[in-house]
């Protein structure tokens, strides 16, 4: 859930791909809730849910992410929290047991990446969730090496150039506001500063001759450009002449060096997929759509090139001959949304991440023109897919006419003679989205009868730019006030419980959950902010020192601590939460680098003040998420009995007596 808009920062080489069109789940011969199995007939007879589950059953589900061939294609490299927190494992191609490369127990690791020629691995870890990654290897012998030592700094892997005989990495340690890039020997680990970063530029893609880097450069959250170095003269030339505000994004260069891929939006609503010759830097068109096109990347060879497109809260992937522009076909699959696409060097086999309603991430394995082989099986067995609901997009327009979309959940025994308590769910951001997905806290809450509206409120991604930027400036204010109409949209449904309904969000949508308690009293019956801010002028003067080169946009979307206080304290719930009135749960991790341990303390003591319910959850071992299963057990669990006691109760909640805040009203 982040805290910050998309930016180029944001290193998209691994693809993060769902599937289009997705059909509607449905369970196959399924386990009932005691172990019996049934068939499809007496599975039609059967109440849904069949069981409601404990948290510790949604969080036995395996957690699986990243694919990284070894240099023979025979193994997979990926990581895993199946020991309770995140390590990394091997497994064959072929499927089986797995072998685990790290066995941390306090820290969480993360699989990187195999080297091209052998079986050393790459893997990257922070300290306890904040964020201060540093990138390691794990030697043939299993010993480890720091690639990256240092304190407070940062550092991200970038890629292997063409013939593995060296990476490169970016690193924050010469200066905390900017990243450098640095080229590492594959074999002696020597490393040699090639790009020294004076300007805030964001490194994107290198290309695999080494001799080109993508670099981009973020205007406001709604613009930025795009530059290519000559990595050898240090020769920059812009490559997104544009008038107005547009987004241009490096994806990948070509293997053969000839071409930098890029999307842009410049030309119409939507990101449309590009190319620039480098050199004499014309500009060609390749592909477009009516949505997004948000990622791109080509095989190692260049037979193919991966294309994804963001569809209405789901994401089609595609892949494509690069050479002819022919489709490749893929096979048919489950319901969901493919993730993680690794296409092997040998372009013969890809590796990717089904993730479905009704099933968390599991790991498949191609041999192009052939069958998807599943390797794992993620979901807790204890768990009758049957009992999960699947999502659904709906739309509502707000208050000024605007159409808002979002994605719905709702429980199996929610009807219009057991009417359901309800929840408006709020992404992080600004401009993050809601989308299809598995989400194990989700699939808790509707199983234990709470519909979840998750909404796409004006500012969020994927609707175009328009709608993207329809919030700048506005925080506290339309974007708050949709969540009311969204409100209002629950209580259109004859299956809704229409008093009873709150608001939930972590990141940005803790702040909106703080928000709509303080500024729209009496609309929701609880809130749960999940590491939400509580004050814009503390968290905007002490984000991360590498945030540097998106510090101004971020100023101009939210608001200037240096010329706009007044207005930031208007739009603080701290400053207002002599205004909430109903019960209130805080989450925060104390490792948090974005929204820090402060704003969750002072919120929760200024609301005690109120007389209302406020419960507060801190984990010393968290940061900006909760990624530790214990964690994750004790903090949804603690969700749904604060919900069952505030919201579902029969009984009123104690409340004290309220007038709105200083925010405008919606008209």
């Amino acid at each position: 859930m982040p805290l910050v808009r998309r930016t180029a920062l944001t290193l998209a080489i691994a693809l993060s791909l769902s599937l289009a069109a997705c059909k509607p789940a449905t369970a196959p011969e399924a386990t009932a809730g005691a172990g019996t199995t049934t068939t499809p007939a007496a599975e039609a007879a059967i109440a849904r849910p069949s069981r409601q589950y404990a948290i510790e059953d949604f969080v036995e589900s395996t957690g699986v992410a990243g694919a990284s061939f070894s240099a023979d294609e025979s193994r997979l490299l990926f990581s895993s929290n199946k020991s309770g927190i995140w390590n990394v494992y091997s497994m064959p191609v072929a499927g089986g047991d797995w072998t685990a490369v790290t066995q941390s127990t306090t820290d969480n690791n993360y699989a990187v990446a195999y080297f091209p020629a052998d079986d050393r691995t790459l893997i990257t870890r922070d300290q306890g969730g904040n964020e201060l990654n540093h990138l390691y290897v794990i030697q043939a012998d299993g010993t480890e090496k720091d690639l990256t030592p240092g304190e407070n700094l940062r550092a991200e892997f970038m890629g292997f150039n063409g013939d593995g005989s060296a990476f490169h990495v970016i690193s924050n340690e010469r200066d905390p506001r900017y990243f450098d890039v640095y080229r590492y020997d594959s074999t002696t680990y020597e490393r040699t500063r090639v790009y020294e970063n004076n300007e805030g530029l964001e490194p994107g893609a290198i290309s695999q001759d080494g001799k080109w880097m993508a670099l981009g450069k973020t205007n406001t959250t709604n613009d930025s450009d795009l530059f290519v170095v000559e990595l050898a003269t240090g020769q920059s030339t812009k490559v997104s002449q544009h008038e107005g505000q547009a987004a241009f994004n490096a994806q990948d260069f070509s293997p053969d060096g000839q071409w930098l891929y890029y999307t842009a939006n410049d030309q119409g609503e939507f990101a449309q997929l590009r190319r620039v010759k480098l050199g004499n830097w014309e500009h060609e068109p390749v592909r477009s759509a009516d949505w997004d096109i948000v990622a791109a990347y080509f095989s190692k060879g260049g037979k193919y090139l991966a294309v994804a497109t963001n569809v209405d809260g789901s994401t089609s992937v595609k892949l494509y001959d690069a050479a002819t522009g022919a489709e490749q076909p893929l096979p048919a699959l489950p319901a969901g949304e493919i993730r993680g696409l690794r296409i092997a060097d040998s372009e013969k086999r890809l590796a990717f991440y089904l993730n479905g309603d009704r099933q968390p991430n599991d790991l498949y394995l191609l041999e192009i023109g052939g069958e998807a082989k599943p390797l794992t099986t993620s979901l807790n067995p204890a768990i009758d897919p049957a009992d999960l609901v699947d999502s659904s997009v709906v739309r509502f327009k707000s208050f000024d006419g605007m159409e808002i979309p979002n994605i719905l959940w709702k429980p199996h025994q929610a009807t219009a003679d057991a009417k359901a308590p309800a929840l408006v769910w709020v992404h992080g951001g600004p401009g993050g989205q809601t989308t299809r997905a598995h989400s194990a806290t989700i699939q808790y809450l509707a199983n234990h009868g709470y519909v979840v509206l998750g909404i796409n409120n004006r500012g969020s991604s994927g609707y175009g730019k328009t709608f993207f930027a329809a919030d700048d400036g506005k925080h506290g204010r339309e974007p708050l006030w949709d969540t009311i109409e969204a409100k209002k949209y629950l209580q259109s449904l004859d299956y809704v419980d229409d008093d009873k309904i709150g608001i939930i969000g972590g990141s940005y949508g803790g702040y909106m959950t703080l928000a709509a308690l303080a500024f729209k009293p009496g609309e929701f019956k609880v809130g749960v902010n999940i590491f939400g801010v509580s004050n814009w002028l503390r968290t905007l003067e002490s984000i991360p020192p590498y945030w540097e080169s998106a510090r101004l946009a971020l100023y101009q979307e939210i608001g200037n601590p240096e010329t706009q206080r007044d207005f930031l304290i208007e739009t603080s719930p701290l400053f207002h939460a002599d205004k909430i009135n109903v019960p209130l749960m805080v989450l925060q991790g104390a490792n948090d680098p974005r929204v820090i341990q402060v704003e969750s303390d002072e919120i929760v003591e200024a609301v005690k003040k109120n007389g209302v319910p406020v419960e507060y959850v801190l984990f010393a071992d968290e940061g900006h998420g909760f990624s530790k299963k214990k964690n994750q057990i004790e903090g949804w669990g603690k969700i749904l009995a604060f919900l069952d006691q505030h919201l579902r109760a029969d009984a009123p909640a104690e409340q004290a007596p309220a007038t709105a805040a200083a925010a405008p009203a919606a008209p």
